[in-house]
């Protein structure tokens, strides 16, 4: 299984919570980098702000991403993931309550790799995310770097 960290990014704490209960349950234990705006999650991939010192080509096995973020919204950060040379494959995964037709649109126009609308169930969600992370983690074969 892949061991490199999951970057996180979600605003919610109830959320957040349950993303990493689900994983801790389906035995997923990759270390969870947590980012709570979109400002964070790009600090800590391109190694700036206060992930200044983190080497921005060790990039994590994959991107939880919602779309609603403060400072930078989701669409936003993708872009920039999908522009940057470093992080142009990383595997980037839209995880959010929104249904809305325009933003799934958006999001795979933007080179997103899955779109994945979280269960409002509590069972539901912690069966969603371990299927998430199996398959991004032990399943897919990513480009070679």
């Amino acid at each position: 299984m892949n061991n490199k960290p999951i970057l996180l990014v979600e605003d919610n704490a109830d959320d957040e919570e349950l993303t990493i209960h689900a994983f801790e349950k389906n035995r997923i234990s990759n270390q969870v980098i947590v980012a709570r705006d979109g400002v964070e999650a790009l600090d800590y991939l391109f190694g700036t702000g206060a992930w200044a010192e983190r080497d921005p080509r060790d990039v994590p096995a994959m991107v939880l991403l919602d779309l609603k973020l403060p400072r930078v919204d989701g669409l936003e950060v993708l872009q920039r993931i999908r522009a940057d040379e470093r992080t142009r494959f990383l595997p980037v995964i839209i995880l959010t309550s929104s249904n809305e037709d325009r933003d799934r649109l958006q999001g795979y126009s933007l080179g997103v790799n899955s779109y994945v609308r979280k269960p409002v169930d509590f069972d539901a969600f912690i069966e969603a995310a371990g299927q998430l992370g199996l398959y991004w983690l032990l399943l897919n074969e990513s480009p070679p770097c």
